[in-house]
């Protein structure tokens, strides 16, 4: 399967002659990060159109690597559970150069979590589900071939020319949220361009069908016997498919490079003369670390693709992308409930830029790493992949991709300094850890709305009986002094952490608090004097 899902077109709206149609929020981009976007919108109670210019999920796998913190966003939005039985689950990495295995990590080694470490599961897939839990939402309209190829800013929101099958047609919206990719039209549109450095290198992305004895790991080649002089990646993917990634340099001839007769030796060589497969899927591509110099223009908000980009290696694009929607929409809805004012919404910017300039900054130095630039370059990183086979500190410096980790927001003024007491556990900014506790349900859960909780609240977590009680608009989750989650966040009897919406700890109190300072923290994370 390549994305093959379609959808039937939706008819223009039927609207009063010279009339235009009025919307609190509109998505523009119904990939990945635009469908979670509109479900979370939805669940906080918000309704939203959604605008898509196809009218079938992507072709291709494309993204396929979903890592843990994405996979913990999703379940809250009620589309874990069907990406995780799809999806290949793996956790183990192996490095080599040449034909020799320098290491192998493990990117999650201790037990006790509700989500691996990554799930790989092609977009189309991943963009399936997500399609089908909106279209069972009455809070979500979905409108396919409508192409959005203007905007205008004005007083109250923004106005978007829109193209259906049927004719164009012009929306006023109070919000827009810009998910459509990074030929995002609605950027050109404002005339907005991203800041940041193009890489040279072109690389081969293949997905093979094939019976293969490969282990689900992430296996990495540096000079790889089988394709002399580039890098080589090896991923598994639902459906005995296999993505490969080749590295080919700076003077490839893309529509060269990407014919049959080109792509089958090259795999051929690496895979085996006598193993059989099928190509599904062929691109050639090269990459950008740029961002937009703002991703908050008025009441527009750009999101996922459209706000950023980087390199493949370490899959920090889609779930950087889904961790903006998550950073996002908590603060809008605040907004349209009216518990919080304007200014909240430059927090997305503040915090989410500093989270693109940490994945821009770890996706430039792989690949510096994989395609060193002169001699020196080269030198040192052979050097390095020489001492890492028998010394675990160089190990620290290979890059083969440093793998998507949730950002910490350390350096935004929506959280309270940190209590010096804590010797362990989630400081303020930092995303919660997730742990199982006694009767088989999961900590998160407790937190999202899942195991008896609200929706879209912050919530106060409670270690022992000694610690403060929530104030109104707070919701609670009691938790034992010791065991599991005690220790993962450093906590004691009368400890307690507030967190956000989007799970990221407010405040946190090593000793009990009163339930003034609790609701002063919220304040605080709401942008209130």
């Amino acid at each position: 399967m390549l994305g093959a899902t379609q959808f039937a077109a939706t008819p223009r709206p039927v609207l009063a002659h010279g009339a235009v149609e009025q919307r609190r929020v509109v998505i523009v981009g119904g990939g990945p990060v635009g469908l979670t976007a509109a479900l979370d919108l939805a669940r906080h109670g918000i309704a939203v159109l959604l605008l898509d210019d196809d009218d079938t999920v992507s072709t291709g796998s494309r993204a396929i690597c979903y890592a843990k913190r994405t996979l913990e966003i999703w379940d809250r939005l009620g589309v874990a559970a069907p990406m995780l039985e799809r999806g290949v689950t793996w956790q183990v990495g192996k490095v080599f150069h040449g034909e020799r295995q320098l290491y192998r990590f493990d990117l999650l080694p201790e037990s006790g979590h509700c989500f691996p470490a990554f799930i790989n599961l092609q977009q189309y897939h991943a963009e399936t589900v997500l399609v089908a839990a909106a279209m069972r939402e009455p809070l979500i309209e979905l409108r396919w071939r409508h192409k959005a190829f203007a905007i205008a800013h004005q007083n109250s929101g923004a106005r978007l020319g829109i193209e259906a099958p049927d004719g164009a047609y012009e929306i006023d919206a109070e919000y827009v949220l810009a998910a459509d990719g990074a030929r995002s039209s609605m950027r050109r549109s404002l005339g907005l361009d991203f800041r940041g450095q193009v890489f040279e290198d072109r690389f081969l992305i293949a997905d093979v069908k094939m019976q293969a004895q490969f282990p689900t790991e992430r296996w990495f080649w540096f000079e790889p016997p089988f394709h002399g002089g580039g890098s080589a990646l090896l991923h598994k993917q639902p459906d005995d498919v296999w993505r490969i990634d080749l590295q080919l340099g700076p003077d490839a001839d893309p529509e060269i490079e990407r014919q049959p007769e080109r792509v089958l030796p090259r795999l051929r060589q690496m895979l085996g003369p006598e193993t059989r497969f099928e190509l599904e899927w062929v691109s050639v591509y090269t990459f950008q670390c740029r961002r937009l110099e703002r991703f908050r223009h008025g009441r527009v908000f750009f999101i996922g693709d459209a706000a950023h980009q980087v390199s493949p290696f370490g899959a920090r694009g889609a779930n950087s992308g889904v961790q903006d929607a998550d950073n996002l929409v908590w603060k809008l809805s605040a907004v349209l409930r009216g518990e919080a004012g304007d200014a909240l919404l430059d927090s997305y910017d503040t915090e989410r830029m500093a989270a693109a300039d940490e994945n821009i900054l770890n996706s430039t130095r792989s690949t510096d790493f994989i395609a060193p630039k002169g001699e020196a370059a080269r030198l040192w990183r052979d050097a390095v992949l020489e001492l890492a086979a028998a010394q675990p500190f160089a190990r620290r410096l290979v890059n083969s991709g440093r793998l998507s980790l949730p950002t910490s927001y350390a350096g935004s003024s929506l959280f309270q300094p940190d209590d010096p007491g804590f010797q362990a556990g989630p400081p303020p900014g930092a995303p919660a850890p997730d742990a199982p506790l006694g009767d088989g349900s999961w900590l998160l859960r407790h937190c999202q709305g899942q195991e008896g909780g609200q929706q879209g609240q912050f919530t106060l977590l409670r270690f022992g009986s000694e610690a403060p009680e929530a104030p109104p608009g707070v919701a609670r989750v009691d938790l034992p002094a010791d065991g599991l989650a005690a220790r993962r966040y450093g906590a004691r009897a009368g400890s307690a952490y507030l967190l956000r919406p989007d799970q990221h700890v407010v405040a946190r109190w090593l000793r009990p608090a009163s339930a003034g300072a609790v609701a002063a923290a919220r304040n605080l994370a709401l942008g209130r004097d």
